[in-house]
């Protein structure tokens, strides 16, 4: 039977030398390049949904145009939800804040020029419901509108949702086709070097040992193609990072990636060459039984 030392150096007459040499490394990296991406993706809109679904927020206005009733009924709403069993914090929104929320769309407005509604934001605790503090609003302040966050955020939430499942099915298609790839560059590769595997039959190679030939070089291959797809996501992943934190967005900056999230879009690449190695040995055996 052929020993370990022989088929070593077969391996480095079989297949082209160099882990750049041949399209299957770049085709692989692309693919992983791709994968990263779409797995990035779903990890950061699956961080914002649970960010909007964590957050059990209420915005309370007071509308009212007289501004010192409207400052009364403020103060008197926001004393309610302070002590409201319902409500872990409130707090009202200060005059600047209102100014610099108004401003994009109405210019520098002062409240002598239009009446500007008193806001007030609360957080309430889990369990808590928009519906047990309106009736007692409106017993202080009858001009107070409740809108809770998560009516308005409905039709977000499913859009992200959706996003988050389309993600997930590009991950899967691209890992289906990194697959395909090695298929096709494992079949190519029986087809170009037929003569020299039949010589390794002559010398009593089995078919695993074959296989295992193939399979270490095409690892190689996917090693490198794995390395160069990481290194370019994470690359992209950065800038759009620093545009992200630019442009100063709390619920576009929830989708950036923490640590962990990151740790575990590095593991594609050692998943895409255990894919790979797998993909590889099994159409290299099912090849030699037919060609046998």
């Amino acid at each position: 039977m052929i020993g370990g030392a022989a088929i070593g150096a077969a391996d480095r007459n079989l297949l082209p030398e160099g882990r750049t040499a041949g399209p299957m490394p770049w085709v692989i990296a692309i693919m992983i390049f791709l994968t990263i991406l779409a797995a990035a993706a779903g990890l950061g809109l699956d961080r914002a949904a649970r960010g909007i679904e964590g957050g059990n927020r209420v915005t309370v206005q007071i509308v009212e145009a007289n501004a010192a009733r409207r400052n009364a009924e403020a103060g008197s709403a926001l004393a309610l939800l302070q002590r409201h069993p319902a409500v872990q914090l409130a707090r009202r929104v200060s005059d600047a804040e209102m100014q610099r929320l108004l401003e994009p769309w109405l210019g520098v407005a002062s409240d002598g020029d239009i009446p500007i509604p008193a806001m007030i934001e609360a957080e309430l605790k889990p369990g808590g419901d928009a519906e047990q503090l309106r009736q007692p609003l409106r017993s202080v302040s009858p001009s107070a509108r409740v809108d809770a966050n998560a009516e308005w955020l409905a039709p977000l939430k499913r859009l992200i949702s959706a996003l988050r499942w389309l993600a997930l099915g590009l991950v899967l298609l691209m890992l289906a086709a990194t697959a395909a790839s090695v298929v096709l560059a494992a079949r190519a590769a029986l087809d170009t070097h037929r003569g020299t595997i039949e010589v390794l039959h002559l010398m009593g190679a089995t078919d695993h040992q074959v296989a295992h030939l193939f399979q270490r070089r095409i690892a190689r291959d996917a090693l490198f193609g794995g390395g160069a797809g990481l290194v370019g996501a994470l690359l992209v992943l950065w800038l759009l990072g620093r545009l992200v934190a630019a442009l100063g967005s709390h619920l576009i900056g929830s989708v950036s990636l923490p640590v962990p999230s990151l740790l575990l879009l590095a593991l594609i690449p050692l998943l895409g060459v255990l894919l790979a190695m797998l993909v590889a040995r099994a159409t290299i055996l099912r090849a030699l039984d037919r060609l046998l």
